[in-house]
């Protein structure tokens, strides 16, 4: 069985932070660490949730290509270490939590990376859980809400899609899928 980089995106509120959590609590599946420019939410820390960096700092490892994939979304950057990733892939699979345009642009640079696109019920249910996390003003839950059709007009990129409708149904179909692409030959 080979070590695989296992991609989960889709639109805001979606629920990737909390599927790739799941997942990563199995220990099967090595959680990468990305960066952002973003302040911490609460009870998020450096290193475990994300590398939080100053602006300056990630353009100057942006102009060292240490990215696999990096985007400015919603006014800050997010990106994944080429250097974290490919050291966590010598020892075991590893997922990611991405952002759609930044699923899309990893794909580009790392083909065989498996993507999976997780969808919403509907946008309304994306609302509720954009104003539950209690993490973005009004304005900004209108801008992520605004994005959402473009993204999931992308869906026919990724590899494979879950309908996220019920957390341990699209729990148990990113395992199956998971454990299938790990077994490809």
């Amino acid at each position: 069985m080979k070590n695989i980089l296992f991609v989960i995106s889709g639109p805001s509120g979606v629920g990737k932070g909390t599927m790739v959590k799941r997942l990563a609590s199995k220990g099967e599946l090595a959680f990468s660490v990305s960066c952002t420019t973003r302040a911490p939410r609460e009870g998020e820390a450096d290193g475990v949730h994300y590398f939080f960096l100053s602006e300056e700092e990630f353009l100057k490892r942006v102009a060292n290509n240490e990215f696999l994939e990096y985007d400015n979304h919603f006014g800050n950057y997010y990106g994944t270490l080429r250097s974290f990733v490919e050291e966590k892939l010598k020892n075991e699979s590893v997922i990611l939590d991405l952002d759609v345009v930044g699923a899309l642009n990893l794909k580009r640079v790392y083909p065989e990376a498996v993507l999976v696109m997780l969808l919403p019920p509907d946008k309304e249910a994306l609302k509720e859980r954009l104003i539950h996390r209690h993490s973005e003003t009004p304005e900004q839950i209108d801008d992520r809400l605004a994005r959402v059709d473009y993204e999931l007009s992308l869906k026919d990129r990724f590899d494979y899609t879950v309908l996220n409708d019920k957390a341990d149904e699209a729990e148990q179909q990113l395992r199956e899928i998971y454990l299938q692409e790990k077994n490809k030959a």
